[in-house]
């Protein structure tokens, strides 16, 4: 594999190097969210409010049905990472082609969830009738694309494990600038509504897969591809569903608990609900941004884990931890200092943009704490530790926020203090991860 896209995390000074990894990872996080936007505006202008409505009801649920499985692709960068740093290139190669076997055959199997569960789950969670057609509409055609896009995340994951971060973002790139394209000549030209949107973003992933694929297939060594040797390794899939199912369990439950404090935003009515989701638009900039230093030590350390350099450890967690306060200050501080002008992109209303400061201030400003949580979560993950994070973030970020809502927010209603659970919930989660690396760190280093 050519060595311009490989990166040696095992030797070397780590700083550049950290900081070259995460910066793709940053763009492709940002650019994901605008190309998710481009579809929302896309259907909203030109269809009308209910097709707006038919998608957007839609992301809580396809979140939950995937998030699962998309959280398995950790334990695949994880492992490879660590065979990588051993110098196991035979278990190396088995993680990769199992990690591909696995991801198509959820892929197959999500089509089929998708097309006979849709209307039930979409009933369940009280969809209205005017656009519940066009939800289940929408959801049935996305989840064709499903073995494309489960493809796409494993390949990618791979692809990280080895210090390539550029050639993921090269993809999304080129496959988003499609999914725009379609998306307008689908609802512009051939009036397909939500059907329209659905196809055009199969169709970008397709062809996002099939690079992935072909990068997969021309690469040297362990990273390479032969569909002849695609096989499910018992052993390489259970070490697999042991990091990454308890991430994407966490992701799930955390779709859960969010469902719980959207609905407290409800109750104050449409313009704080409106001012919350334009502050949530906002910050979902600087989640992903942040987001990028977790899997960074994720990949950083399996890898040193796998050679044995245990100090290095220790020091990706310290420059991980730095960099990310650095981004949350700088992206989450200037988010909220020039909070108006942005919040008044999503609507002119001053109650509106006031709601939205309001989030902003509880949840910006101090957002490099939940970032910090995250780098911990990774370096812990990349430790081959993944159930402790787990349990550690659910109870910290999940559940005392639920107790939160129905005692201190119970009895003192206002948005202040909804919103007010969130820093206090990353900082105790925080330091709760760090005494767990502390520990776990003293029993591997032995």
């Amino acid at each position: 594999m050519s060595s311009k896209y490989t990166m040696d995390m095992c030797n070397g000074p780590l700083l550049k190097k950290i900081i070259l990894f995460a910066i793709p990872l940053m763009l492709s996080g940002v650019l994901q969210l605008l190309f998710n936007a481009a579809d929302v505006i896309v259907v909203g202008r030109f269809t009308g409010n209910e097709a707006l409505a038919a998608v957007g009801s839609t992301s809580s649920l396809i979140n939950l049905l995937i998030n699962l499985f998309v959280g398995v692709s950790v334990g695949a960068n994880v492992l490879l990472g660590k065979h990588i740093g051993a110098r196991d290139e035979e278990n190396a190669s088995k993680t990769v082609h199992t990690a591909v076997t696995f991801a198509l055959v959820v892929g197959i199997a999500m089509i089929f969830v998708g097309f006979f569960l849709s209307r039930p789950l979409l009933e369940l969670m009280g969809t209205p009738e005017d656009v519940i057609n066009l939800s289940v509409l929408y959801m049935r055609i996305y989840f064709v694309g499903m073995p494309a896009f489960m493809f796409y995340n494993f390949g990618a994951a791979l692809l990280r494990a080895v210090g390539d971060t550029k050639r993921p973002l090269y993809f999304l790139t080129l496959a988003g600038i499609i999914n725009v394209i379609f998306n307008l000549i689908f609802v512009i030209v051939f009036h397909m509504g939500v059907a329209g949107v659905a196809l055009a973003t199969i169709i970008s992933e397709g062809i996002s897969a099939f690079l992935v694929f072909l990068c997969l297939k021309g690469a040297d060594g362990v990273l390479h591809l032969d569909h002849r040797s695609l096989s499910f390794h018992k052993d390489v899939a259970i070490q697999m569903m042991k990091i990454g199912l308890p991430a994407g369990l966490q992701g799930c439950i955390f779709s859960v608990s969010n469902v719980l404090i959207q609905s407290s935003v409800n109750s104050f009515g449409s313009i704080a609900m409106a001012g919350n989701t334009a502050s949530a638009n906002l910050e979902g900039f600087v989640y992903n941004a942040m987001n990028s230093l977790y899997q960074t030590s994720l990949s950083f350390t399996s890898q040193n884990m796998g050679a044995k350099k245990y100090k290095r450890v220790d020091k990706i967690l310290i420059e991980c931890l730095v960099i990310v306060m650095i981004v949350g200050i700088v992206m989450g501080g200037g988010a909220y200092l020039i909070g108006t002008s942005l919040l008044s992109i999503y609507s002119s209303d001053p109650q509106v943009i006031s709601y939205g400061l309001l989030r902003m201030s509880l949840i910006c400003v101090p957002y490099f704490l939940c970032g910090m949580m995250d780098v911990f979560v990774g370096s812990l993950r990349g430790m081959g530790y993944s159930v402790m994070p787990m349990l550690v973030s659910l109870t910290g970020a999940c559940l005392f926020r639920i107790v939160w809502i129905f005692t201190i927010f119970a009895t003192n209603r206002s948005l202040f203090v909804l919103y007010f659970s969130y820093p206090v919930s990353w900082a105790l989660t925080a330091t709760a991860h760090l005494i767990c690396y502390m520990i776990v760190r003293k029993k591997v280093f032995k």
